[in-house]
């Protein structure tokens, strides 16, 4: 059974894990040691075919680069963040060029995966090496995940009008005081639903979202600034 290692194993590293291990031999690092009896050295985890960079992204190039220090043989780095361009080009500065490099952004977390919903993920091949696009590609299909080809700069562009609204909505509509009542409407349950999904993730994570997704803060400002020109209009209209 080929190997496949993770590195960080929180609440998105568990998932990630529990989907590998079907088909890998899964060993995990994590500085906290919480992988169990998957638990392994980093230089354990570096020996894997496959290895996952399962962490917060205001640590990722920190990761990467403490990588770039190991003896690299026949290894494939594929990054998980939600964001593409960032954590692309820091594996393209730091990790040398017989490494091979793929770039996925799952659609699911810890709070939305189940075997039972249509779940996707986007993948590209930044520098595939060792010809495992393709076999990523087959294994997530096999797990019922649809996979979608694009550049980091296409996943971006469009995350920006799709994740980085949704999570800016969320924390909007969890911040005025969004509680559910007697009288909801279908909508209104649709977007209690957004808040609970998009709240339990940390602050941290939330800010990387806007933060370093390239797109997300012109895409927020044209948000802001139509809500203000509706209110506008409404207000301009009672007068």
């Amino acid at each position: 059974m080929k190997k496949a290692g993770i590195i960080g194993y929180g609440r998105f590293g568990k998932v990630l894990a529990s989907l590998l291990i079907n088909q890998y031999e899964v060993k995990i690092y994590d500085p906290g040691n919480k992988g169990g009896k998957l638990s392994a050295s980093l230089e354990e985890v570096l020996e894997s075919v496959l290895v996952f960079v399962a962490v917060p992204i205001n640590v990722f190039e920190e990761v990467i680069q403490g990588i770039s220090e190991y003896r690299l043989y026949n290894t494939t780095i594929i990054d998980v963040c939600s964001v593409k361009v960032f954590p692309v080009e820091i594996m393209e500065k730091h990790l040398p060029d017989h490494v091979g490099i793929i770039a996925c952004h799952p659609h699911f977390g810890p709070d939305s995966y189940s075997p039972f919903r249509e779940l996707k993920t986007t993948l590209f091949p930044v520098r595939d090496k060792y010809k495992r696009f393709a076999k990523l590609k087959e294994f997530f299909e096999e797990q019922s995940i649809r996979t979608i080809e694009l550049s980091p700069d296409e996943h971006d562009k469009m995350a920006a009008s799709s994740q980085g609204i949704t999570h800016f909505i969320g924390r909007v509509l969890n911040e005025a005081g969004g509680v559910s009542t007697q009288i909801n409407t279908f909508g209104f349950n649709e977007l209690l639903g957004v808040i609970e999904q998009t709240c339990n993730d940390s602050w941290d994570l939330f800010r990387d979202l806007q933060k370093y997704n390239p797109y997300t803060n012109e895409m927020i400002d044209s948000l802001v600034d139509t809500i203000g020109k509706i209110h506008k209009q409404i207000k301009s209209d009672e007068d």
